[in-house]
């Protein structure tokens, strides 16, 4: 008969635990009670549900069918409320009774509430759960305000959160620092600094009186009589160990459950696991060594006894509000016989405390740049002899052996706290499942899935044990915003960064250039869907003045004809514009539209009143145009109305931005008289289906476009070609053509994203691009007036003299600088 193996507890360590449990082998019969009714979730990425940066979902770590596949008995929503440790069973709140043989404690913490008057008022709440932070999500909304108790990691976290959701937030601190556990003084300044930064507020310190409010809450009052006005607090003052229900059955209980080094309780057949445990007098509230607990006791119970658990000395790596902090050893240089290296730097939000004891490293503090921090740690953990490297302690000097980090931590050394991976269990993924990648790591492991300060390390790893490594895209976007794509998304994301020139102020250089302020503009724009504030300096010159600038200073102004397609009315006007301003040339392009050449600046805002019609953006990164054929309506071997479907392809996506000029076609049948397997975007008619094609090109390198789908109607082209285009916007990088974007991500990574992804994720592509579609805006008939008087000024053109192609391109360059509005 399999043993009875029940467990309290249906979080992160003892869910933890029963994994181990289950790769050891031994038959047992699981019973899981957890007092919420979720499954087992990643509670450090709870912050992240409040800032709407994932859903409730996407946090799943087990999901219900893994507990099936397990046969592993669930009791969610079930609390336990008493042990008959006699009996052995343990007794529900429904009155029912569930024998074990071996029983597992993992009750975990529960938030701290001080005995301030008031708490028990209405919009007082707590940041512990998924169910708190649902009940956070049903009371935020913008100008909502709000105070934060505890200015710890929690409530920084909640802070971060409801911010991002548009409340006006402030956060209030007992101590002087914020995060005193883990920084001092100084470093806790940098923090609040940077908090405030991004439109916090950070009061301390202040001791809370009293929540005031008849019935809810309208504010907070100060023991030293100030008041503050608020219409929600939440309470974010720390954690206690649950540790009541071991208590009432008899078990050795001080601050926690009291567990010896095999995770063992007072009763040889009851074991503890998690925050609600205490060992050597200490209690845990960081992840990371409640899964060393997980392991050391999953050895325990299937009788593999011999890991016994030995906490790490106290280390915190932690990323609060995008800013990287690392905590280890003792932080207090009162210590006797310690003493102190410091290194700061405001301008860039970093800040270095070394303490040495005896010319050993006997911890540390890292602010903003923990590149360091695998070096310090080595140094702390072997008793490193610093006197002869005194001179390079801030700044330690690169080893010509680019793996020589990784190789020097033994395989039992955790890689991702977050989520408890260690060294060799990242090596065993790679042999076993062939991960060549970062993100097959993470998919495997669940490593740097959460926080994301260990990527370097998995990074790190992966080129020194995967035989075929291949690095993935990360591009700088330049010196001035020294940052990937992909983090930048993050951190504008995740702090709600709305002007080019926040995102510059707070992660650059203040200034910017001509590289990045365009890139980080189009960010802006889509990852707000229009609903940021256009900064016009850090558009390129064709995009401040909607038109494409010509060699000798002049303009190229394009108007749209969607599909191609025009009237007698608008040809007339075209001709009269062009008699009008003397324009030198009137010319067909290649996408089927009218280019009225050589137009000069100051006539621009005249020429396209005159016109009356919608700009063509032929000079923007953005959607260009829709090249047609005739189709079904005259052409006799026309299967597809072509035509029709292009001019609504237009509609649909013109004046949006994108990471480089996308340019679309749509072709009635396989004749492909538009050109469409060599746009951006196309659709080719067959009998009876259209075909979806992405990522052609006709330049330089010419590349057939990749099929994404086939469909049966016009309007699952139409949907199926939104996917597609939003998807390259929110992921393609800056100035990446889709053809790249494609080579780069692989047709089968899009198809599986856009048009094979859930419904759900479809839905939530589609419904970003409307959204940003509505908020769009035609150039000209919705903007025909300079946003500033000296838009339109003419710089007269330089004479023209023999040059090289490069000499002409930098004085291009200086005259777009020159005419910075």
């Amino acid at each position: 008969m399999p043993e009875k193996l029940v467990v309290v507890g249906n979080g992160m360590a003892g869910v933890a635990c029963v994994e181990h449990i289950l790769k050891h082998g031994p038959d047992f019969e699981i019973t899981i009670f957890g007092d919420e009714t979720h499954v087992n979730y990643n509670r450090i990425l709870l912050s992240m549900v409040l800032a709407g940066e994932k859903s409730a979902d996407e946090i799943v770590l087990n999901d219900i069918d893994w507990y099936r596949a397990h046969g592993i008995c669930t009791r969610l929503g079930i609390r336990v409320s008493r042990i008959d440790r006699g009996a052995r069973v343990v007794i529900d709140r429904n009155g029912q009774s569930t024998p074990y043989d071996k029983l597992i404690l993992a009750t975990g913490s529960t938030a701290f509430i001080p005995p301030i008057p008031g708490v028990d008022k209405e919009n007082v709440h707590v940041f512990r759960t998924l169910d708190d932070t649902n009940a956070l999500l049903a009371k935020a909304r913008k100008g909502l305000k709000t105070v934060v108790i505890g200015g710890g990691l929690l409530g920084l976290e909640a802070a971060r959160g409801l911010q991002v959701r548009g409340c006006e937030v402030t956060v209030i601190h007992l101590m002087d620092s914020l995060m005193e556990r883990q920084l001092d003084a100084t470093g806790g300044e940098y923090l609040k600094r940077r908090i405030e930064s991004l439109g916090i507020r950070v009061m301390l310190p202040r001791q809370t009186a009293a929540i005031v409010g008849n019935g809810h809450v309208d504010g907070l009052r100060f023991a030293s009589g100030e008041e503050l006005e608020a219409e929600l607090v939440v309470i974010a003052a720390g954690i206690k160990p649950n540790a009541i229900l071991a208590r009432e059955a008899g078990l050795q209980v001080n601050r926690g459950i009291v567990v010896n080094d095999f995770l063992e309780t007072s009763d040889p057949r009851i074991f503890a696991v998690g925050e609600c445990t205490e060992h050597r007098g200490q209690t845990f509230g960081l992840v990371a060594p409640l899964f060393d607990q997980a392991r050391v006791l999953a050895a325990t119970i299937t009788d593999n006894r011999g890991p016994v658990f030995s906490p790490p000395a106290p280390a915190a790596k932690l990323k609060i509000m995008g800013i990287d902090i690392f905590s280890a050893g003792s932080i207090d240089e009162c210590e006797p016989g310690v003493e102190v290296v410091r290194y700061e730097d405001p301008a860039m939000g970093a800040y270095k405390k070394l303490l040495l004891k005896n010319s050993r490293l006997h911890g540390m503090i890292l602010v903003g740049d923990i590149e360091d921090e695998q070096t310090y740690l080595d140094w702390m953990r072997s008793g490193t002899d610093l006197a002869p490297l005194r001179r390079q302690l801030l700044f330690p000097p690169t080893v010509g052996d680019p793996g020589l980090a990784v190789a020097e931590m033994p395989d039992n050394e955790t890689i991702c706290g977050c989520n408890g991976v260690r060294k060799g269990e990242i090596i065993e993924a790679i042999h076993k499942h062939g991960i060549t990648t970062l993100g097959q790591l993470k998919a495997r492991t669940k490593a740097s899935t959460s926080c994301g300060s260990c990527a370097g390390l998995c990074e790190k790893l992966l080129r020194a044990v995967a035989p075929d490594f291949q690095e993935e895209t990360k591009t700088t976007l330049c010196s001035c915003v020294p940052f990937s794509y992909e983090r930048l998304r993050e951190i504008v994301r995740g702090q709600k960064l709305k002007s080019v020139e926040e995102v510059l102020a707070v992660y650059g250089n203040r200034k910017g250039c001509e590289v990045c302020k365009p890139a980080l503009s189009y960010m802006l724009d889509m990852l707000w869907c229009g609903d940021h504030e256009e900064d016009r300096s850090a558009r390129f010159i064709n995009d401040r003045v909607h038109a494409n600038i010509q060699k000798d200073g002049t303009f190229s102004v394009i108007p749209r004809m969607r599909g191609g397609v025009t009237s007698p009315d608008e040809l007339r006007r075209i001709a009269d514009v062009a008699d009008k301003y003397n324009v030198p040339m009137v010319k067909v392009t290649g996408s089927q539209r009218i280019d009225l050449l050589g137009v000069k600046k100051a006539d621009l805002p005249n020429v396209w009143r005159d016109l009356g019609m919608s700009s063509g953006q032929a000079y923007t990164k953005g959607v260009r145009m829709v090249k047609t054929c005739v189709g079904t309506e005259f052409c006799r071997y026309g299967v597809q109305d072509s035509t029709n479907t292009g001019i609504e392809l237009e509609r649909r996506f013109e004046n949006l931005f994108t990471p480089h000029k996308f340019k679309m076609g749509v072709v009635g049948c396989p004749r492909n008289c538009a050109e469409a397997t060599v746009k951006d975007l196309g659709f080719v008619g067959q009998d009876g289906s259209w075909q979806v094609v992405v990522g052609g090109a006709a330049g330089k390198s010419v590349r057939k476009a990749d099929l994404l789908i086939t469909v049966e109607t016009t309007e699952q082209a139409l949907e199926a070609a939104g996917l597609f285009f939003q998807y390259y916007r929110e992921n393609g990088n800056y100035l990446e053509r889709s053809y790249d974007f494609v080579e780069r991500l692989g047709i089968e990574k899009i198809r599986k994203e856009t048009v094979y992804a859930p419904e759900e994720e479809r839905r939530k592509i589609l419904d970003r691009l409307h959204r940003s579609k509505a908020l769009s805006q035609d150039a000209w008939l919705e903007r025909n007036h300079p946003a500033n008087p000296t838009q339109f000024v003419q710089i007269e053109p330089m004479e023209r003299v023999p040059m090289s192609a490069q000499a002409e391109g930098s004085v291009v360059r200086e005259r777009e600088e020159a005419q910075l509005v």
